[in-house]
């Protein structure tokens, strides 16, 4: 496994240590990570604080040509409010944890010129499991299916 997506699964399980969703990513430019971070919503009570969304808050503003030029490692298939940062802000590349417990919007993504690499990592997939299996209220919450 490379070391960026070590670093989003280091970035999951600090999330699940702190009450939330074990969810990670890393904004990768040029081999350097610029931003990581983890799904906070339960910790901040934000209706926005998904991992992907903490990695692009925590690298901070960026010019458009660095985003251009960068790689968004996450541990899970980016759901709909995810890709559309991605798609807003021309990232390229996007490389995903695993996509069975979630299958977020890869097809859109791949539609709009991004190429997608999904790596279907045990750890990634083992941790999801647990965590939709012990938290199902959290879970959908977070997916927007709870009422």
């Amino acid at each position: 496994m490379d070391e960026f997506m070590q670093a989003a699964i280091a970035e999951a399980q600090a999330g699940l240590i702190e009450g939330g969703i074990p969810i990670g990513s890393v904004l990768v430019h040029r081999g350097v990570i610029l931003g990581r971070g983890h799904n906070r919503r339960i910790q901040q009570g934000s209706a926005i604080r998904h991992g992907e969304m903490d990695a692009l808050e925590n690298a901070g503003r960026l010019p458009a040509s660095v985003y251009r030029e960068s790689v968004l490692y996450t541990t899970l298939s980016p759901c709909a409010m995810c890709s559309g940062a991605i798609l807003l802000y021309g990232i390229p590349r996007v490389v995903i944890g695993e996509n069975q417990s979630f299958l977020g919007e890869e097809d859109l993504l791949r539609a709009r010129g991004v190429q997608v690499e999904v790596v279907q990592d045990s750890t990634c997939m083992a941790m999801m499991q647990t965590f939709i299996a012990s938290n199902p209220e959290l879970w959908n919450e977070d997916i927007g299916e709870s009422d």
